[in-house]
């Protein structure tokens, strides 16, 4: 077994010498300069005399962002048909057979249109980098996975296209691009972002000052952690390193069982740790008792937890605690993080007296547990 690790470890450096390098620049909105950066560098590779080509950019039809992709070799877009109307979408197999060194490619969290070989953009720089072609994207700071909670806390929005917390800790450069709350809005009002008509109800919903505040540290402080973490990894061999090992314990809900997932992640990437989501289905859960959407639910949670770089189990048993204490000597798991109670996360934990088993079980183990509101 040591044996088929090593070779397993062996095949996967293999594979990362081979990957394109990755380079992402986060904002903590639209209209703070990604873009304009990422063609301006483009320009500099072209003049350096690297083989660089724009595979998607978005330009908004603001004049000067188109001025900076003129002259700048593009990748032609696929046109496709979608209720009735003729779409553009980034050609990643033309990328592919074109083997540029760098490619550019904008809006990381776009989803793409039904029928694309991929569902999300991210998924498509996924499948360049593993041709062995370098990346350069851009990401608002709100289409984060882990941080879509938090985003909401502050703007009231839910924002629905998102990116994986594990596609940025591939990242082997993050750049933030930072701009003042007060200049990002008198850009906003000189019209460099939206067009007049949507001027007024950006700057009374999304861009209030309080907003912007708020999301520019969280921008600054999301940097400041992928540096930290990618200098780590460098500097002390990363996986050697993790100690901690977090389990998130889920029922078949929506919202809460994803809140608890994506907190626990957070968690596990300010640690460097790995962590485990675990699904403990009784028989009150059985298959044929959940509703068809409950079922989607614990489904598209486990897709989440797999996005955001843990482990999935699922185990079919009626005694919760003595599954997940289980879990815990198995992976020596030393932290444990489930939701309130009166959320119902767990439905044979939801009771006080079994929450309290839970805690005496394991403390005796000597692991920490958290409690998610």
């Amino acid at each position: 077994m040591e044996r088929q690790d090593s070779v397993q470890r062996f095949l996967e450096l293999i594979r990362r010498s081979h990957r394109g390098k990755f380079k992402v620049y986060i904002g903590m909105s639209a209209g703070v300069g990604k873009t304009c950066r990422m063609l301006q560098e483009a320009r500099q590779l072209l003049d350096a005399g690297v083989d660089v080509r724009i595979g998607y950019i978005e330009t908004h039809g603001r004049a000067g962002t188109e001025a900076l992709v003129e002259g700048l070799p593009l990748v032609p877009r696929r046109r496709l048909f979608y209720k009735g109307k003729e779409l553009e979408e980034m050609d990643t197999q033309a990328i592919v057979n074109l083997r540029p060194e760098i490619v550019v490619v904008d809006e990381l969290a776009h989803t793409n249109i039904e029928g694309s070989e991929n569902p999300k953009r991210w998924q498509d720089v996924m499948q360049i980098l593993d041709a062995g072609i370098s990346v350069i994207s851009a990401v608002n700071i709100q289409h984060i996975e882990g941080l879509n909670e938090v985003v909401e806390e502050i703007t009231g929005i839910e924002i629905r296209e998102r990116v994986p917390d594990s596609v940025l800790a591939m990242a082997d450069e993050v750049v933030n691009i930072d701009l003042t709350a007060d200049e990002l809005i008198e850009r906003l009002k000189a019209g460099k972002i939206y067009r007049p008509d949507k001027i007024a109800a950006a700057l009374g919903n999304f861009f209030t000052q309080d907003n912007l505040l708020q999301l520019r540290e969280l921008a600054l402080k999301e940097v400041a952690l992928r540096v930290e973490k990618k200098v780590d990894s460098e500097v002390t061999g990363s996986e050697t390193f993790r100690r901690d090992k977090l389990l998130a314990v889920i029922d078949s809900s929506e919202k809460r069982a994803r809140r608890v997932i994506r907190k626990t992640a957070r968690m596990a990437t300010h640690l460097n740790a790995a962590f485990t989501v675990l699904y403990v289905q009784g028989d009150r859960e059985a298959d044929d008792r959940i509703p068809l959407a409950r079922q989607r639910y614990l489904i598209n949670n486990l897709n989440l937890a797999t996005e955001l770089g843990g482990e999935v189990r699922r185990i079919r048993s009626n005694s919760p605690v003595e599954s997940i204490a289980g879990v815990c000597r198995e992976q020596k798991i030393n932290i444990v993080c489930i939701g309130r109670p009166e959320f119902s996360l767990f439905s044979l934990l939801k009771s006080a007296i079994r929450l309290r088993r839970l805690t005496v079980r394991l403390s005796r183990m000597n692991i920490d547990l958290f409690i998610f509101s």
